[in-house]
Formats: structure tokens, sequence, C-alpha cells
């Protein structure tokens, strides 16, 4: 008899070290705080949170450019773009550990069952990975979007055309020989996933994730202009309308308060106490290494970096007029959560000022 295979992407090979004891003590509490504030001053944007957990201890400064909102700005619900993807990840690890799926399917045949696969299919493995040889948008985007391309561009592009698309035009580069990030493709994988197991996206993802996990605060389309967070444009001042992901959903529709990010992020940190044990587990492990002498690392949803005590994992994300930085470190027991309502700009200082804060820089 033979053993079952581990579920794609396997379990984690190494053992993250253990976590260092936790701080203690008003001096470190303190320190914490003062890194916070100055986090939040350098952001330069109308609304920002830093949000930290060590060991399960939270840790919040708000501030911002503009005056404070009726709502306390570390409970609105903020757009988090591009780092939905770490939920969508999330969300096909448990297909996979449930048996559900396997990873090696090809997408257009959850599309359409009659679609002929060909003899190099783009599978949900490669759409989850940047591997499946797309473009990070359908080549008819931008003249479909130019219209509204100041207020809500990705609405212009509905679900049927993003699938529609994918059906009709082969990838770019055979599906696992070259690396592209690709919102396109993480988009074709939400679709897919629900064509798959039958249930509408919004439906699969909290009846699978967001429930499960308790985030309460979390959703797919903004639903309160009083504790939706309001986004702006480079300048700061100018507001934006609320951002509609159109067909690309699983690709950056998420929006969320900085609790609930900070609850999802602990459960990757401590992944036992969770009913998604198994693939908060297996979305740590390495599926890719790019770049020069492969110092790039992906997992299934996050980019590994190393530091000098264990890997951090992070994901960012943007939308027309809000950033988001999402990330935790195993060593140090620490997940940061970091939301603006700025839109990103050139030399923008809200990333690389939550990055070095999670990285001890």
């Amino acid at each position: 008899m033979t053993a079952r295979p581990v579920p794609w992407p396997g379990e984690p090979v190494d053992e993250d070290p253990p976590p260092a004891p936790a701080p203690h003590g008003p001096g470190d509490e303190a320190a914490l705080r003062d890194r916070l504030a100055e986090a939040v001053d350098a952001s330069d944007a109308p609304d920002v949170v830093f949000a930290v957990s060590r060991h399960g201890r939270r840790t919040l400064h708000s501030g911002g450019t503009a005056p404070p909102p009726a709502v306390a700005r570390e409970d609105l619900r903020y757009e988090i773009g591009s780092a939905s993807k770490t939920l969508t990840g999330l969300l096909l690890a448990l297909l996979i550990r449930r048996g559900v799926l396997t990873g090696a399917e090809p997408a257009a045949a959850c599309l359409d069952p009659g679609h002929p696969a060909g003899p190099h299919p783009v599978t949900l493995a490669h759409l989850v990975t940047h591997t499946a040889g797309l473009p990070a948008l359908p080549a008819d985007f931008v003249p479909r979007a130019l219209p509204a391309w100041r207020t809500n561009p990705y609405a212009r592009y509905p679900a049927d055309r993003v699938t529609g698309t994918f059906l009709r035009h082969g990838p770019r580069h055979r599906p696992g020989t070259r690396w592209h990030y690709s919102n396109y493709g993480v988009s074709v994988l939400g679709h897919a996933l629900a064509a798959a197991t039958r249930t509408p996206w919004e439906d699969l993802l909290t009846g699978q994730v967001l429930r499960p996990l308790g985030l309460s605060g979390t959703a797919l389309r903004a639903e309160d202009e009083k504790t939706d967070a309001t986004g702006h444009r480079k300048d700061g001042r100018t507001p934006v309308p609320a951002f509609d992901a159109g067909g690309f959903a699983a690709a950056g529709a998420v929006r969320s308060t900085p609790h609930d990010l900070l609850t999802f992020l602990e459960a990757h940190l401590d992944p036992a106490r969770s009913p998604a044990a198994g693939a908060l587990r297996a979305v740590r492990v390495p599926v890719l290494r790019r770049g020069l002498g492969h110092r790039h690392v992906h997992t299934v949803a996050w980019f590994r970096h190393p530091t000098d005590g264990g890997p951090m994992y992070f994901h960012s994300g943007a939308t027309l007029g809000q950033q988001a930085f999402l990330g935790f470190r195993p060593d140090t027991g620490t997940a940061l959560a970091a939301v603006c309502t700025r839109r990103f700009r050139a030399r923008d200082p809200f990333i690389a000022t939550a990055y070095a804060l999670l990285a001890g820089e």
C-alpha cells in the first residue's frame, strides 16, 4: 500500500524557528508605539493606520493629514488591493487540503468542461503562482477602461469578459516557464474556483475563509460610506470613488478593518488554533524561486524574504486611492497590517516604511 501523497504544495520542509520571547515591560511597549507613530507620520496620507500584533498582543496607531473622521480610523474598512490575493491563495490551499481540487486542474476545463485542454494547459497552480504565461492585464483592458481611468477602470471589465478573453486567447508563454505578476491570472483563478465548486465567488470566499477565520469586518465591496475609508488621488486631497474590481475580484476586491487584518495574519502565526490549520501551513511553503541567486522566493500566497532570525512573509496592495501592506514573521511572533488612503506615487514612503518596520530595520 502506498501512502497518500501530501496535497500540493505540501508541508513546510524546515520548521520555522521558535518565536523569540515576547517583549515585556513599559520600555518595549513605548518603543513600539514610538515607531508606529513615526511610521504613520512618514506615510503622508489623509488616513493611516499601522497595526502590530506581537505574540497576540496588539498595538495600533492611527493618524493622517486629514481631520479625524467620525468613525475612528482603526475601525474603518480599507481597500487592500492586491493583498486580496493572500486570501485567494489561502482559499485554493483550503480546497486542495479538503480534496475538492488538486491544483493541477486546467483552468479552462473548470470554466468550460467542453473546452479542449491542449498539450500544455494553464492549471490552477500556474495561475496562483503567476506562471500561467498571462500578461498583467488582458490585451484589450486599457481601451475598455480608458473612459473611466481616473475613477473605476476595472468596473468596465466584467467577469464574463475576463473568462471569455481567457478561453479565446492562449497564454503568451508556455505555462510554468516564466514568472510574470498577473492580476488577470489570479482573477481567472477566482472564476475557475467558483465554477469548479458551483459557488459564487463572494459566497465561496465568505464561507470558506472569512467566516471560519472570524473576519466579520471584511467584505468585497463598499457597504457604508460612514465605515468605508475614502481613498484619495496622488495629491492626498481629492477623494476618489470606492473601488469596484469588476471581474477582477479575486485579485483585488477585499476591503477590511485593521483588526480583521491582524486576525487574518495571527492565524498564519498560530495555525494550530485555526480550523484552516493545514492550509495556513501550506501557504508558507516555497513554490518558486527566481532572480539572481534565486533570491526571490514565493509561496502560494506570499512573497518571502530572509531576515536575520528567519523568513518574513508579506504582500502589498493598492487601488486608485488606497494602499495596504500585510506581513508576518514567525520567528518574532509578529504580524503587521498597515493601510492608508492616498494613491501610490513615485517615491511613496508607505510600503517601504511598513516593510522596514516588519523586517526590524
